[in-house]
């Protein structure tokens, strides 16, 4: 009977060193309040083991085993959702748990700096996991969105050019790339309604295609917001004498490179975005103007000037003649 005894108590101890070892697993990783916030994604059909793993890789849980363990005796292993959560390591693993079940997405934010192009803005979402950039770019190419003002604009990567408006956005981890570039498209409707800007380009007598495409040149072109107006105001000029723009931001969209310092041999690539070749406007916007460059395409500085060149610190001396403006180059070269 001793010997059953003993038996009887060894077994009652290592149950009760588990159950001690099993709280201790479930408990938080951080006692501290709030603790340290992950974001984490979960993928699709992930086991309730894989998404231990990941938790624990992230030092949310004391132990993926204690994890996948609770959530099978919970019969919750088969309902963790996918997608990309907020989560604290102040949980302990069933409060984990149950934010991988009720499928609470976290929001991410990402900017659109001004004077980015559409491949820019695929490149920063892929970087950042919200979005595929070959897919972004389907969307963006082919896909059809409710906005008049796109209506008829030639398919391609470049078709929304210009009309995906630079901002700060929240999105989830269920947002696909078609609702990204709308939620965008949608901003841009928004921001040209305030600023009534369908009316404002019709007095230049211009379409509002055209005043994005001018934005988008002085987007590009200008450094400081006090030199905007009179970029814009140049680019009038010479759109009225006939005379071919010249803008070196153009020719670098052609290029599909920004260079520091543009080559003569630059300036003959062959493309209707080359403004020292073609007359005119190029097709299209070649960047994402801001609210700045798109006020000083529609309220252009009047000017005489007709050239402009970049000092070293970015921003410009402007001239009237072409005499005026080689002094200017010879300024800005010494």
């Amino acid at each position: 009977m001793g010997k059953y005894r003993n038996y009887s108590v060894l077994a009652f101890i290592v149950i009760i060193l588990a159950a001690i070892y099993l709280l201790n697993s479930l408990s938080p990783v951080s006692q501290a309040n709030g603790g340290r916030e992950v974001v984490v994604t979960i993928p699709p059909s992930a086991t309730a083991q894989m998404a231990g793993d990941i938790l624990s890789q992230h030092k949310l849980v004391r132990s993926p085993l204690a994890f996948s363990l609770y959530a099978r005796y919970s019969g919750l292993d088969s309902r963790i959702k996918a997608g990309q959560y907020t989560l604290s390591d102040s949980l302990s693993t069933p409060a984990l748990l149950k934010e991988l079940v009720k499928g609470c997405q976290a929001e991410q934010s990402f900017t659109v700096p001004e004077g980015y192009t559409t491949a820019q803005i695929a490149d920063l979402l892929a970087e950042k996991g919200l979005a595929d950039k070959e897919e972004f770019l389907r969307a963006v190419a082919r896909e059809e969105f409710s906005y008049p003002f796109i209506k008829g604009l030639p398919e391609g990567e470049r078709r929304l050019e210009g009309y995906l408006f630079p901002d700060t956005y929240q999105v989830d981890g269920e947002s696909s790339e078609i609702s990204i570039i709308d939620t965008m498209l949608e901003r841009f409707a928004g921001v040209i309604e305030e600023l009534d800007y369908q009316a404002q380009a019709e007095k230049n007598g211009l379409t509002l295609h055209e005043a994005l495409t001018i934005a988008s040149m002085v987007e590009r072109e200008a450094m400081v917001d006090e030199e905007r107006a009179l970029i814009a105001g140049v680019i009038y000029n010479r759109l009225r004498i006939d005379m071919p723009l010249q803008v070196d931001a153009t020719v670098q969209y052609a290029l599909g490179e920004t260079k520091p310092i543009l080559y003569y041999g630059d300036l003959e690539v062959d493309s209707p975005y080359n403004t020292y070749k073609i007359y005119g406007l190029p097709p299209g916007p070649i960047a994402m103007p801001g609210r700045n460059s798109l006020l000083a395409a529609v309220q252009p500085a009047a000017t005489e000037y007709l050239y402009y060149v970049a000092r070293p610190d970015g921003t410009h001396l402007f001239a009237a003649t072409l005499a005026e403006h080689e002094a200017n180059r010879e300024r800005c070269e010494q």
